[in-house]
């Protein structure tokens, strides 16, 4: 029997809010998820008895430090990694400026990168202008615009001795494809090339591993999976130790210290804390169901994967009958994967158009019911422009987190047919 999360919706209080009337519907967690009550209570307390600056003799700063500390173990818990291989930034795209910055520093005319259409354009950018900068060659790799998945082929193609970085998506936020990361890792260490994953949009749905993927980096958004707007850069030691820090002269050379430059968001991080707690809230009634996947791992990091193991089951389920939904209406044109048996390939996020509608027009109307989606490209803007469709309007996203439910996506579903 499928995981039925739905008795969790009452530990976020934002999904009893209404609109003319009726239950507001939260379609919109591609962009930004609700937060439960621990996130809200976390920060408030916070706020309330430890604001104050780091490493202080002073009781406030020591309850801040302690605040740092149980984010740091906390997400390398989620991800999969040590405490003082966290870094944390205002948000995901920042600190890939920041690195990309620190990288290119290394790079000389005629190295090569490669990058993918597929790509939110934070995974882009960043690469882009350090490649200008430095007289680098950029690859794009190309993708089916059947299903929306990488050509592999496309990327095979490009990589050779003198590729210096692959920066590609875990999942992407436009049609909410699995990427295959691990062979893509494989490849790009295979030629001497480093590999930098964003997973802002698979760490919401899918148990991670950042140890066994074997990335060098892999970043995220705290806000993608219930907590504030806090960006997490997870890397492997050796590249923190070994890359220029952009800092200034009073910051620590400790890690993950000189990375995270200026004062930090510490209410953010009592924020995470907060998301974490609920997880664990969460995983700690399936670690029996998911015994066999969770072995001999312990402690937090098995709690929090047996949360991540239950959210993707539910996700899948609901994903699965969104798709269908959508394919039973007339005019309706679904961008990605659609095939049920390859269901495992992608996560809930679902793009479509609606023949005579604009996207703007169809996220109007549910807006006025209440019911929350995205329009337009989503920043996915060279996968939208590959195409065709940005001159258009892009697409309609429907993105779904565990706390949704069949009803919500009935409702909207009824409000599409009536169109």
């Amino acid at each position: 029997m499928t995981v039925d999360l739905a008795p969790f919706r009452s530990h976020f209080p934002s999904l009893s809010q209404t609109h003319a009337g009726k239950p507001l519907v939260f379609f919109d967690n591609p962009g930004g998820t609700q937060v439960p009550q621990q996130v809200i209570g976390q920060m408030t307390d916070y706020l309330r008895r430890s604001v104050a600056n780091t490493h202080g003799a002073f009781l406030t700063s020591q309850r801040t430090d302690a605040v740092i500390d149980e984010c740091h173990a906390g997400l390398a818990a989620l991800l999969g990694g040590e405490p003082d291989e966290i870094v944390l930034g205002a948000n995901m795209t920042s600190l890939t400026f920041a690195l990309s910055r620190s990288l290119a520093r290394e790079w000389q005319a005629g190295d090569e990168i490669i990058l993918t259409m597929l790509d939110h354009d934070a995974n882009v950018t960043p690469w882009l202008l350090a490649a200008e900068e430095r007289g680098v060659t950029v690859h794009f790799v190309d993708f089916n615009p059947d299903d929306c998945t990488l050509l592999m082929s496309d990327f095979e193609r490009y990589l050779s001795p003198r590729t210096k970085l692959v920066a590609v998506g875990w999942a992407s936020n436009a049609f909410g494809t699995i990427n295959d990361v691990q062979t893509i890792v494989q490849q790009a260490h295979a030629v001497g090339a480093l590999c930098f994953v964003d997973a802002v949009q698979s760490v919401p749905h899918l148990p991670c591993d950042v140890k066994a993927l074997d990335a060098d980096f892999v970043a995220c958004s705290a806000y993608k999976f219930f907590g504030p707007h806090v960006g997490v850069l997870w890397a492997k030691r050796e590249h923190l130790e070994r890359l220029f820090a952009y800092k200034v002269r009073p910051a620590p050379e400790t890690l993950p210290s000189r990375w995270e430059t200026g004062t930090q968001n510490f209410e953010g991080q009592a924020g995470i804390n907060g998301a974490l707690e609920y997880l664990g809230g969460l995983g700690v009634g399936y670690m029996e169901r998911y015994d066999a996947q969770l072995g001999d791992i312990f402690g937090q990091r098995a709690v929090l994967l047996a949360a991540m193991y239950a959210i993707a089951e539910a996700e899948h389920s609901l994903g699965q009958y969104l798709i269908q939904g959508l394919q039973t209406l007339k005019g309706v044109q679904l961008y990605g994967i659609v095939q049920p048996e390859r269901g495992y390939m992608r996560v809930p996020t679902v793009a479509f158009r609606l023949a005579g509608f604009t996207p703007q027009a169809i996220a109007q109307t549910l807006g006025n019911e209440g019911i929350c989606v995205w329009d337009g490209h989503y920043y996915a803007l060279r996968a939208v422009e590959r195409l065709k469709l940005l001159d258009q309007g892009g697409m309609v996203r429907v993105g779904l987190a565990h706390y949704n439910t069949r009803a919500e996506i009935d409702r909207m579903l009824t409000v599409l047919e009536a169109l």
